[in-house]
């Protein structure tokens, strides 16, 4: 795998532009009628533009391998994201503007549901509405003292928050409290290095008493804690692949992915159609867009197939007022796949579609994970995507003699 050090030896500024259209959790599994999502959903606009495309199937991170959201959308910006392992709190953080500092470590919060039992009955908390999250954030950061320790305790959407650990001592290096299932206790939160032991000591004192202040609520009784982290290092994208990128996002983390690679971002309305007309509005600006659609993921993991259909249907409806703008490329994948049946992230590997005028064109007649696994692009690992996108812009120089 060609590594983004390298692409940068070649990259060259130059006026064509690159969509990159993240539908997240894109990827399925056939349904009872032997058809995935994307599959079944009504796509004339991506099966029209696949026409003139190059397809295959882009692997995250490789086989075999389920990728975090953090990792699948690093592998798309064409980072390796195995060495560039970042966790979910710093992305949680920078993603509500909230000003990390060097030293700081931060969490992802899940608000959950326990029985009496103390075992997880609901990991989101029946995704309760970001209106009910920034009371009980509130309520937390205002009544949760550790002695030595600044918490800033934050709300990020629905059911997700934030929580940054300020003071000397502390390190990354603590597990999830997050089992990922359900039906068992929360996990307790150990060190996962010696650098982390003062670190896991606080988790579990901040989890005790944010159990204690939440145990009368009647569905976020509890926290569930994930992706510890501390402000990330890598080299800008801007720097990278000299492009001016920008990122259009609806949700938070991955606002905050973005702006940790150094992207500006655009300000937009929840829906997808508010996102086109954010990059109608911006498409002067930039030569590079990072343009992310959440709700496949959502409903792929509250295991509601039609509501993932539903989504893939309205974006392909506004495929065309993206095409009016006249990218040079356009990439179309997922950073994960999020079937249905599973109810979660998933290996195996995403569809691909990238239109441009400098493509051969391979056989796919449909966007969906049987045609594209005929596809030309075979298994691309995802970091290897943005060379070619950049390639297919005429952006990068010749290498050798």
């Amino acid at each position: 795998m060609i590594s983004s050090d390298f692409v940068t030896k070649l990259a060259r500024k130059t006026d064509s532009k690159i969509v990159l259209l993240v539908i997240d959790g894109l990827g399925g599994l056939p349904g009872d009628d032997g058809r995935t999502e994307l599959e079944a959903a009504k796509t004339p606009n991506l099966d029209r533009l696949v026409k003139k495309s190059v397809t295959g199937m882009s692997v995250p991170i490789a086989p075999g391998i389920t990728p975090g959201s953090g990792p699948g959308h690093f592998a798309l910006f064409g980072y390796d994201p195995v060495t560039n392992d970042i966790g979910r709190g710093a992305l949680a953080a920078l993603g509500i503007g909230f000003d990390l500092k060097a030293g700081d470590v931060a969490a992802r919060i899940n608000f959950a549901t326990i029985d009496d039992a103390g075992n997880i009955s609901d990991r989101r908390a029946g995704r309760i509405s970001t209106d009910e999250c920034t009371r009980l954030t509130a309520m937390l950061d205002k009544k949760i003292r550790i002695d030595g320790i600044e918490t800033f305790i934050r709300p990020v959407k629905d059911h997700r928050a934030v929580v940054i650990f300020r003071g000397d001592g502390i390190a990354d290096t603590v597990g999830d409290t997050d089992p990922q299932e359900t039906d068992v206790a929360p996990l307790e939160a150990t060190a996962t290095a010696p650098s982390g032991e003062k670190m896991a000591g606080i988790a579990r004192e901040l989890v005790s008493k944010a159990r204690e202040l939440l145990k009368a609520e009647n569905r976020a009784n509890m926290i569930l804690l994930r992706g510890f982290a501390e402000y990330p290092d890598l080299t800008p994208f801007a720097e990278a692949y000299k492009l001016t990128p920008a990122a259009i996002a609806t949700y938070p983390d991955y606002r905050g992915m973005a702006r940790v690679v150094g992207m500006d971002v655009i300000e937009t309305g929840m829906e997808i159609a508010d996102e086109v007309s954010a990059l109608k509005q911006n498409w002067d600006k930039y030569d590079f867009f990072f343009f992310h659609v959440k709700k496949t993921d959502s409903y792929g993991e509250d295991g509601n197939r039609e509501g993932k259909i539903d989504v893939i249907e309205e974006l392909d409806r506004l495929i065309p007022e993206i095409m009016a703008l006249g990218p040079e490329v356009l990439v179309v994948t997922g950073d994960h796949s999020t079937p249905t049946q599973m109810k979660a992230h998933s290996f195996h590997p995403v569809p691909l579609l990238v239109a441009a005028d400098a493509v051969r064109p391979d056989h796919t007649r449909q966007f969906g994970e049987t045609a594209c696994a005929q596809g030309a692009l075979g298994n691309l690992p995802a970091p290897e995507i943005m060379a070619f996108a950049m390639a297919l812009a005429a952006k990068l120089v010749k290498y050798g003699a």
